[in-house]
C-alpha cells in the first residue's frame, strides 16, 4: 500500500506516552492501526444505521442472544486452543 505523510495535531501527553510505548519506529504503524479500526468502526456504524432503518431497531433480545451465541464461540475457541496446547491454563 502506497504511503503520504500528514500532518496530525495530537496531544502531546498522549503521542509521547504512545512512542514512550511503542518506540519511535513504531508510532505511525500505531496510529495506522487506530485510524483502521476507527474507520471500521464508523461503517459498522452506517451498516447498523441501515439494516436498523430496513428491519426495525435491534431488540435488547437479540442483542442478548448475539452475545451469548458470542460468548459460547468465545469459549469453543478457548476450549480448542486447550486441546492444542495442553499447557495453557484453565481460564
Amino acid at each position: 500500500m502506497a504511503t503520504k505523510k500528514y500532518t496530525v495535531t495530537l496531544p502531546e501527553e498522549l503521542a509521547e506516552a504512545i512512542r514512550t510505548e511503542v518506540g519511535p519506529g513504531g508510532f505511525s504503524r500505531y496510529v495506522t492501526q487506530a485510524v483502521e479500526r476507527q474507520h471500521e468502526r464508523d461503517r459498522l456504524h452506517e451498516y447498523v444505521e441501515w439494516w436498523e432503518s430496513e428491519y426495525g431497531a435491534i431488540t435488547d433480545e437479540e442483542l442478548a442472544e448475539a452475545e451469548a451465541r458470542q460468548r459460547e464461540i468465545d469459549r469453543r475457541h478457548a476450549e480448542l486452543a486447550r486441546k492444542r496446547d495442553p499447557l495453557q491454563k484453565a481460564g
